[in-house]
């Protein structure tokens, strides 16, 4: 099938290694989501978080705000911009998802504030997924932390937007490890509609233009528009 070749997706990788650390085998499972989109000629893009210096805050550029150095503006900022489709990766500690996927969710919520061409939200048109990896309980739950905080900013989340794989609880292999997971149907299957959930529905709103900005242009609620709401209250 082809029709994809137009659209653009990031891949943020925010296990807390780096490479130059060691293989991630969070990064084994995103790099199957991602061989399916280059396969219906999506252009893919990997950032590895750990790779980089992520100043903290919520705010775009945190260099503004006291901070020596933020790799973010130029790093990744430019790539997220730009991307139809925001997939992000994480391994599992304790049971949630890593500090630097809170980082990553606090940066993007940085840019809550902006707004699109349409007087919308920034993020609005764009759809997001999550990949998560660990030999612990917690897919599910970091699942739902991801993509709260992705549709909570904007982002379009798709049926059955993330996949992952567990080990056996404890120490053990991990996605990968002596072929750990490969074999899996359940994770293949789920990476799988993931990944097409995510382009079909990337594909969509690019030709429909985004999301209808009425009833949630931004600008225009500003200016006093109401949108059919009732202003029950109002004396």
């Amino acid at each position: 099938m082809s029709g994809f070749s137009d659209l653009k997706a990031v891949f943020i990788n925010t296990t807390l290694k780096s490479t130059a650390q060691g293989e991630s085998h969070t990064e084994r499972l995103m790099h199957n989501a991602m061989a399916i989109m280059e396969t219906n000629g999506v252009q893919v893009d990997l950032l590895r978080a750990a790779d980089h210096h992520i100043a903290f805050g919520v705010q775009p550029d945190m260099r503004e705000h006291g901070a020596d150095r933020d790799d973010w503006p130029e790093v990744f900022w430019p790539k997220i911009r730009d991307a139809d489709i925001l997939v992000i990766g994480t391994p599992l500690w304790l049971g949630e998802e890593s500090s630097l996927c809170r980082v990553i969710i606090e940066r993007l919520y940085a840019h809550s504030g902006q707004r699109n061409d349409r007087g919308q939200y920034i993020f609005y048109g764009k759809v997001g997924g999550c990949v998560i990896t660990g030999n612990e309980d917690g897919v599910k739950h970091a699942s739902m932390t991801c993509l709260y905080a992705m549709q909570h900013v904007g982002y379009t989340v798709p049926p059955q937007a993330d996949c992952g794989w567990i080990g056996e609880v404890g120490p053990g292999k991990s996605y990968g490890d002596d072929g750990a997971g490969y074999d899996n149907d359940f994770t293949k299957r789920n990476t799988t509609f993931m990944t097409w959930n995510l382009m079909h529905l990337a594909r969509m709103l690019k030709d429909a233009g985004g999301i209808p900005n009425h009833g949630n242009d931004v600008e225009a609620w500003n200016k006093g528009a109401l949108f059919d709401h009732p202003e029950i209250g109002k004396s």
